[in-house]
């Protein structure tokens, strides 16, 4: 065995961190509902900025999201069991930026923090806005 062979081989990757901006726009807001209503928590970039990525998500649920869509379509695999045929993009083509959630038949346990992630190929940023939905208790 020559003294070559005994030498590790070292891979060199080059890893290339394309222009992408993490852009932090953080909006927040209080919504208070009453069980049983239909709750529209909105979300808006601005225009339409080739929007890839939809992600409604609250912060208590670990890797599960509220809602997700991404490459023109939902992704329902990491849905969270609760919001199952219960959501909804207010419009749907996401016109005007407008990624708002329609949340139907809310109850005490859909009160919390929501928050609402997206990304935008155009200017290949993200942003985010946080709503938090109040259901006071039943009398």
């Amino acid at each position: 065995m020559s003294e070559d062979s005994k030498r590790p081989v070292i891979i060199a990757k080059e890893l290339h961190i394309s222009n992408l901006i993490l852009q932090h726009i953080h909006k927040e807001k209080n919504i208070t509902a009453e069980s049983g209503q239909d709750v529209i928590l909105t979300c808006r970039a601005p225009n339409n900025n080739n929007i890839r990525v939809v992600e409604w998500s609250r912060p208590d649920l670990g890797d599960e999201y509220v809602l997700s869509y991404r490459d023109e379509q939902f992704d329902p695999e990491n849905q969270h069991p609760s919001f199952k045929n219960r959501v909804d993009l207010q419009d749907r083509q996401m016109k005007d930026g407008d990624m708002s959630l329609i949340v139907n038949n809310v109850t005490t346990t859909d009160s919390g923090t929501y928050e609402c992630r997206v990304f935008m190929g155009e200017t290949r940023s993200w942003i985010s806005s946080s709503i938090y939905l109040i259901l006071p208790p039943g009398e």
